[in-house]
């Protein structure tokens, strides 16, 4: 089975429904065993990355800007000293998608 890191966010142009229930828990189980994403309300992904200080966390902040404009999936960002905030959803579909789980898996491979 190819990991979730290695395949590539798909543009989703709404019209077909977001993940629910089994579905959300099998996916999440495909992230690796140290992911700490969360699955908040069945609507979104959340993380927190914790970091030494503003700069680490600020070049982070810029990795993720070049791996969401790569995959053409982009999360929302909350930079703060010493942390990075990421939340992901497919706003076409109000929900979840794979292609959420696709970035949250290329995102963890960043650190």
């Amino acid at each position: 089975m190819t990991s979730l890191a290695d395949k590539t966010c798909v543009p989703c142009r709404g019209g077909v429904p977001p993940l629910k229930g089994a579905q959300l828990s099998e996916i999440l189980n495909q992230l690796p065993e140290r992911s700490q994403w969360t699955v908040v309300d069945e609507h979104h992904l959340a993380r927190t990355y914790k970091f030494p200080d503003f700069k680490t966390a600020l070049a982070f902040v810029n990795h993720v800007g070049a791996l969401a404009e790569e995959q053409g999936h982009h999360p929302d960002l909350l930079l703060a000293w010493g942390k990075v905030e990421v939340t992901l959803w497919t706003h076409a579909v109000g929900g979840l998608t794979e292609s959420d789980f696709i970035l949250a898996a290329k995102i963890d491979r960043l650190l």
